[in-house]
C-alpha cells in the first residue's frame, strides 16, 4: 500500500475556488466515508483550512484511488470536476510523505512557519481516528509529521519569522488607523484563529477587545482569557459600530458581516474609519464592504502577498533542512520495515528445510551419537547462513536506496516464500502531468 496526496491550495488555486472546497468538520468526515467506499483506498484523512483542502489516502492501486478520490472531492464540494482538475496537485509515496511533513511544519502555509496548521492537522487526524478512517500506515505518517513539526518550532528560529495572518492583518490596520494600542477591536469568531486574534490584540494593548461568537459561552471563555468582553453573534450589528478594527474568522458557510450592517455602523460612528480583516474561507465580510468610503477591507489574498517575503528567511532554510532530513530518515526506516518480512520469511523457510533434512538424516543414520548429530547440525546451519548472507544484506542495502521492493518479490518467487508473510512493496507509477 502507498500514500497518495490529492489537493489544492493557495499556491495554485484562486481564492474563489478555495472557498468552494472549504469543508466543515462534518463535511470532511462525510468525504472520508465516501472515499473509503472505493475498493482502491484503505485509509483516509481530509485536512481543510483557510488556504488548502487535501485528501491523504493510503491506496491499494494508484490510478484507481486517484480517480475515486477526485470524484469524491468534486462531489463533496459541489464543484464540477472539469473546474477542479486544473488546480489539483498529486503527490505519491515519498513525495507525498515529504509534502505532509512540510504542511504540518507550516512550510507550505501562506504564513510560512505558522503554528496553527500543526493543531489543524492534529485535530483532523483525531477526528478521522474517532470514525475509524485511519489505520497503521497513514497514522504512522501523520504522527511522525506532527512530531517533526514540533521539533521545527522548538529547535529552529522559524517562530521569529513566521508572521501569522493575524499579525499581517493588524499591520494593515495600523497602517490605516495607527497603533493597535489606541484602537477598539472586535473579534468575530472564537475558534482557533479567533482566539489567536483576541490574544494578539490584547498583547498589543488594544483599548478594548470584544469577542462575538455564535456560541456565547465560547466567546465568554476567550474574552475572559484576554481581559475582554463577549457578545452573542445576534448583537453583531450593534457591536460593529463600536469597533475600529474588526477581525473575522468564523468558518461559517455564508457571509457574516453584511454590507447593510457596515453601512449602518459607519453612520452610527459619524464616518470614522474602520478596517475589516477577513481571515475566513469562505470569506465572512461582504466584498462590497471594501467599496465604502472610510472602510478598508483586507482579505487572504492581500495578506498572502504581505507574507510572501518570509520564504527567503534563513530560519526557513534551517527548518526546511530539518524536515528534509526527517523525511529521508522516515522513508529509510519504512523501506527497511517493508523488506523485513521477506528476510524473516526467507530465514524461516531455510530453518524449516534444515530441520526437515536433519530429521531425514536421523532416520537413515540412527547410530550417530548426540555429539555427532550436533556437529552435523552446526555444519548445515553454517552453510545455510553463508548462502543466505549475501541476499539478506543485499535486500537491506537496496531497501535503503528505495529498490528493495522488486528484489524482495524476486526472493519470494525464487524461494517459494509464503506470500502472507511477505509485505508487498508497491512501485510508484508514472503520474501523468506531475512535475519531475
Amino acid at each position: 500500500m502507498s500514500l497518495v496526496v490529492l489537493g489544492l491550495s493557495h499556491h495554485g488555486a484562486p481564492l474563489s475556488l478555495l472557498e468552494s472546497v472549504a469543508l466543515t468538520p462534518e463535511a470532511r468526515t462525510a468525504l472520508e466515508r465516501e472515499v473509503l467506499r472505493s475498493e482502491h483506498v484503505s485509509e483516509v484523512v481530509v485536512v481543510s483550512t483557510c488556504n488548502r483542502t487535501e485528501v491523504y489516502a493510503e491506496c491499494l492501486t494508484f490510478h484507481g484511488a486517484l480517480t475515486d478520490v477526485t470524484a469524491a472531492l468534486a462531489a463533496a464540494c459541489a464543484v464540477d470536476r472539469a473546474d477542479l482538475q486544473p488546480h489539483l496537485y498529486v503527490h505519491y509515496e515519498e513525495r507525498g510523505i515529504a509534502h505532509v511533513f512540510s504542511v504540518a511544519a507550516g512550510l507550505d502555509s501562506m504564513a510560512v512557519g505558522e503554528v496553527q496548521i500543526l493543531g489543524q492537522v492534529r485535530r483532523s487526524l483525531a477526528r478521522a481516528q474517532r470514525h475509524g478512517h485511519v489505520g497503521p500506515n497513514l497514522n504512522g505518517v501523520l504522527q511522525q509529521a506532527l512530531r517533526v513539526a514540533k521539533r521545527v518550532h522548538t529547535e529552529t528560529g522559524i517562530d521569529l519569522v513566521s508572521g501569522s495572518l493575524v499579525q499581517a492583518g493588524l499591520a494593515r490596520a495600523e497602517a490605516a488607523l495607527g497603533p493597535v494600542s489606541g484602537l477598539s477591536v472586535l473579534v468575530v469568531g472564537a475558534g482557533g484563529m479567533g482566539a489567536l486574534a483576541a490574544a494578539t490584540v490584547a498583547r498589543e494593548g488594544a483599548r478594548t477587545v470584544v469577542v462575538a461568537n455564535r456560541n456565547h459561552e465560547r466567546a465568554r471563555s476567550v474574552a475572559e482569557r484576554v481581559g475582554g468582553s463577549a457578545r452573542p453573534l445576534t448583537e453583531l450589528r450593534g457591536a460593529l459600530a463600536g469597533a475600529d478594527v474588526i477581525v473575522s474568522s468564523t468558518g461559517a458557510p455564508g457571509r457574516v458581516v453584511l454590507l447593510d450592517d457596515v453601512t449602518e455602523a459607519l453612520g452610527a460612528r459619524g464616518g470614522r474609519p474602520q478596517v475589516y480583516v477577513d481571515l475566513a474561507l469562505p470569506h465572512d465580510v461582504d466584498l462590497a464592504v471594501g467599496d465604502l468610503a472610510g472602510v478598508t477591507r483586507v482579505g487572504l489574498a492581500e495578506l498572502g502577498e504581505d507574507l510572501a517575503a518570509a520564504d527567503s528567511a534563513p530560519q526557513v532554510a534551517d527548518a526546511t533542512d530539518l524536515v528534509t532530513a526527517e523525511v529521508a530518515a522516515f522513508i529509510l526506516a519504512r523501506s527497511a520495515e517493508a523488506v523485513a518480512p521477506t528476510v524473516t520469511a526467507l530465514r524461516t523457510r531455510a530453518g524449516e528445510l534444515v530441520d526437515a533434512e536433519l530429521a531425514r538424516l536421523e532416520r537413515r543414520t540412527p547410530d550417530l551419537s548426540d555429539t555427532e548429530r550436533a556437529e552435523v547440525r552446526r555444519a548445515v546451519e553454517r552453510v545455510v547462513d553463508k548462502l543466505l548472507h549475501t541476499p539478506t544484506v543485499r535486500v537491506k542495502e537496496l531497501a535503503q536506496d528505495g529498490q528493495g521492493g522488486s528484489y524482495a518479490r524476486a526472493l519470494s518467487e525464487l524461494f517459494d516464500l509464503d506470500p502472507r508473510d511477505v509485505s508487498v512493496v508497491s512501485v510508484p507509477p508514472t503520474i501523468p502531468g506531475e512535475e519531475a
